[in-house]
């Protein structure tokens, strides 16, 4: 799970609504200072949101970059039904339909942190012309699956049937935060519409290794975790960027979360890869 270092929003991030071909999502988006490069699409794990992207959406824009953060549907303040497609074939779709809206370039940097690296795959495969790179981070091949410490099949199982408050206070016993923080990603967690979180734990617990046929789009990639990461094992993450014609990047100040651990080193790290393609 995601945790942002504050809550407080950079000067030149805005805060949308976007209303796009196939749904309502929100936002948060940073136009590009200077001379402008192109745009930027950032797609949040599961049980994260916008905020875990925040930090990095300033940097980026001084590099000259479009860059938008979004909701997925029916995560945190973007809305989703019971009988909605959650499949990762359509939040893919979803996906394009905020670079469609806000985004300038037909062609577009991609970025999918964790489960949404798993969207970000899906949207490649399906539209390799429409993505400039592709960016994982924090993310793995396929499913993460079930483990003592991610009982994901439990939370599946308990999702609509138990308070999704009780579920986050039982994932949270024992850590210690700050205040504003703890009562942010409570009030996170529990703004996820049933189906969504469901749908998207369901994903990492059988979602199909597609890494050949994201390399078979040609599509530029780009790896990395945090030196710490505790999701998907180190090797796997490893082995898939060496399955992808690349060498994975370890950010050694970050674990799961670089964007908001270390945002400066992320932007650093990934800024030649960008500038690149």
């Amino acid at each position: 799970m995601s945790v942002p270092k504050t809550l407080d929003l950079p000067e030149g991030v805005e805060v949308l609504r976007a209303e796009t071909s196939r749904t309502e999502h929100a936002v948060h988006l940073a136009r590009a200072t200077g001379e402008r490069l192109g745009s930027i699409l950032l797609v949040p794990g599961w049980t994260g949101s916008k905020e875990d992207f925040t930090p990095v959406l300033p940097l980026l824009a001084a590099l000259g970059y479009d860059v938008v953060a979004f909701d997925q549907r029916g995560q945190y303040e973007s809305p989703g039904d019971p009988l909605d497609d959650y499949s990762l074939d359509a939040l893919a779709e979803d996906a394009l339909a905020v670079a469609d809206t806000l985004l300038e370039d037909e062609r577009f940097h991609l970025l999918g942190h964790s489960f949404g690296g798993l969207v970000a795959q899906t949207l490649t495969i399906a539209h390799p012309q429409r993505v400039r790179s592709l960016s994982l981070l924090c993310t793995g091949p396929g499913a993460l699956g079930d483990s003592p410490t991610r009982p994901l099949q439990r939370i599946a199982a308990a999702i609509g049937k138990v308070p999704l408050l009780d579920i986050h206070q039982l994932r949270e016993q024992g850590i210690k935060r700050p205040a504003q923080i703890t009562a942010f990603l409570a009030k996170r967690f529990t703004a996820n519409a049933p189906a969504s979180l469901k749908a998207m734990t369901q994903h990492l617990l059988d979602a199909p290794d597609r890494v050949d046929e994201v390399a078979a789009t040609g599509v530029p990639v780009w790896v990395a975790r945090g030196e710490t990461d505790d999701a998907w094992p180190h090797d796997a993450q490893a082995e898939m960027a060496e399955r992808l014609g690349t060498e994975i990047v370890v950010l050694p100040s970050a674990a799961h979360s670089p964007a908001v651990e270390a945002p400066e080193e992320l932007v650093d790290d990934w800024r030649g890869f960008l500038l690149a393609h």
